[in-house]
């Protein structure tokens, strides 16, 4: 049965193998799909795994039949603690004491058995850590979305971690409108279109202020010249008189005078 797996690898690395393999050969010319990283056992990744394969075996083996699907499923289970499982899998489908009616539900057992209750923590603590930063609300959206997607949250604890992770700007803004939202989906439309209002207003105040610049205009402040020399000599002998008295006329000097009154 290895050797049996092995060869359905090495088709399937082809783009084709078993029945309606010409089939499959013209989709795979047309369509490239990425086959699914190998599979060892860890639970954060398995997820990934099983979307990877239902991708795989919809455009690349749809016409395949389910021994073939489910071979080439356990084609890419190796290492750790999946080598394991694998091994009893094969066994059981060997001896026949398991058969599977389909390739999901082959994967919705290897989901069970790797995933469960440690993949909804992990997803669950990753949420609570989820923020926008710098990012795009759309690409937020996009990560909440694929995060919050088998972590346990719903409804009102869901709307919560979203509304905790988004920029406090945007936070305050929606939940000061006249109708704020109230569903996730709302959230979701409703932050992504004012963020992308606010970008839009922020890139036209810069184009605006480049022009302005290339124009040549300045601020008020630099606008101010320096006083012509002559008005600046003339405003510092006046305050000069102010607080020392006129010059002296020319040829006369100053001399201080002792009045006694009889």
């Amino acid at each position: 049965m290895q050797v049996q797996i092995q060869a359905l690898l090495a088709a399937g690395g082809a783009g084709g193998g078993g029945t309606g393999g010409e089939e499959r050969r013209t989709m795979g010319a047309k369509v490239e799909v990425a086959t699914p990283a190998t599979f060892n056992g860890e639970a954060g990744k398995v997820g990934g795994f099983v979307m990877a394969c239902r991708l795989y075996l919809r455009m690349k083996m749809r016409e395949g039949t389910v021994e073939e699907q489910v071979f080439w499923i356990l084609s890419h289970v190796q290492g750790g603690l999946a080598d394991i499982w694998k091994e009893n899998i094969m066994e059981e489908l060997e001896s026949g004491e398991i058969e599977y009616e389909t390739a999901e539900k082959l994967l919705t057992t290897l989901r069970k058995e790797f995933g469960g209750e440690e993949e909804e923590s992990v997803k669950a603590a990753k949420l609570r850590k989820l923020e926008q930063g710098g990012r795009m609300m759309e690409e937020f959206v996009q990560e909440f979305k694929r995060t919050a997607r088998g972590s346990g949250y719903k409804g009102r604890p869901l709307v919560e971690e979203f509304k905790r992770g988004m920029n406090g700007g945007i936070r305050r803004k929606l939940m000061e409108a006249e109708n704020p939202p109230t569903s996730i989906e709302n959230w979701y439309r409703r932050a992504t279109a004012l963020d992308r209002n606010w970008r839009e207003s922020r890139r036209e105040e810069e184009r605006l202020r480049g022009k302005k610049e290339a124009s040549g205009s300045v601020p008020k402040q630099e606008q101010r010249q320096s006083l012509p020399q002559p008005l600046v000599w003339q405003r510092r002998q006046m305050s000069q008189q102010a607080t020392t008295g006129p010059a002296p006329m020319e040829g006369v000097e100053r001399t201080s005078a002792v009045v006694v009154r009889g």
